[in-house]
């Protein structure tokens, strides 16, 4: 299925996207970067969203994630609304539901890979020994258990980004979000990402991805086309790849 729209009969709806639309201020004009979004993912979904730059594609991640507040439209996550909150409920809401991927890691290089994964469990109220052991069964699960001492500035780029991916499921995550996970890989480290990436989603993870690449986008179960600030519909994603160049 290659819409906003999940498919499966029964199946627990996870996140929901109504009409959302963001406008930024560059340069001193006013930059639509969504007009009217919508799309819907349900429990155990891997779903992909691609498109031209500019599209709006990691604007949906922000508004979803709560790191950014949209100007109209609705977000629904595991039941919980995201959009109006405060800041401080919009971070409670994250520590929950949510686990961030970046393309650049985003790891603290003054802490070990161990304290790094550690570190999202502690903050959320988890007892440090409680958060130690799942924070090193992470590492063992993902190919780590060996580098739980090391600093993330002496790792590979695969290497820390499959660090971030286990600081993500640190709190259990209703939903992992991941923009770029591979952007700044080289193809051996891109593959080895999205391999973990069939795993989790085998193991039953709910994961929303950006990416631009093909090979990518090929891992999920489910692709989503935006353009201009849209989801396309399966029938405009259908035309738009016909039309001739």
């Amino acid at each position: 299925m290659t819409t906003g729209e999940a498919q499966g009969s029964g199946a627990e709806r996870v996140l929901t996207v109504r009409g959302l639309r963001k406008t930024y201020e560059a340069e001193g004009a006013p930059v639509r970067a969504l007009r009217g979004a919508d799309l819907t993912l349900d429990r155990g979904e891997f779903a992909a969203i691609m498109g031209p730059s500019g599209c709006g594609k990691s604007t949906l991640l922000n508004l979803v994630a709560g790191l950014d507040q949209a100007d109209e439209g609705e977000i629904v996550l595991a039941g919980e609304t995201v959009t109006g909150r405060s800041e401080d409920d919009l971070a409670r809401m994250r520590r929950r539901h949510i686990g961030i991927v970046f393309q650049f890691f985003n790891l603290l290089e003054g802490m070990s890979a161990l304290e790094n994964v550690v570190l999202p469990a502690v903050v959320a109220g988890s007892p440090r020994k409680k958060a130690e052991g799942r924070a090193r069964d992470l590492l063992d699960l993902l190919g780590l258990g060996d580098k739980a001492k090391a600093a993330p500035g002496v790792l590979s780029g695969g290497q820390r980004q499959r660090l971030a991916i286990a600081r993500a499921l640190a709190n259990e995550p209703t939903l992992v979000l991941a923009d770029e996970p591979t952007g700044a890989l080289d193809s051996e480290g891109g593959h080895e990402v999205m391999e973990l990436f069939r795993r989790l989603h085998t193991g039953g993870q709910t994961i929303l991805l950006v990416t631009h690449d093909d090979d990518v986008a090929a891992a999920a179960s489910r692709l989503v086309r935006m353009k201009d600030g849209r989801v396309l519909t399966a029938e405009e994603t259908v035309n738009t790849a016909t039309v001739p160049a």
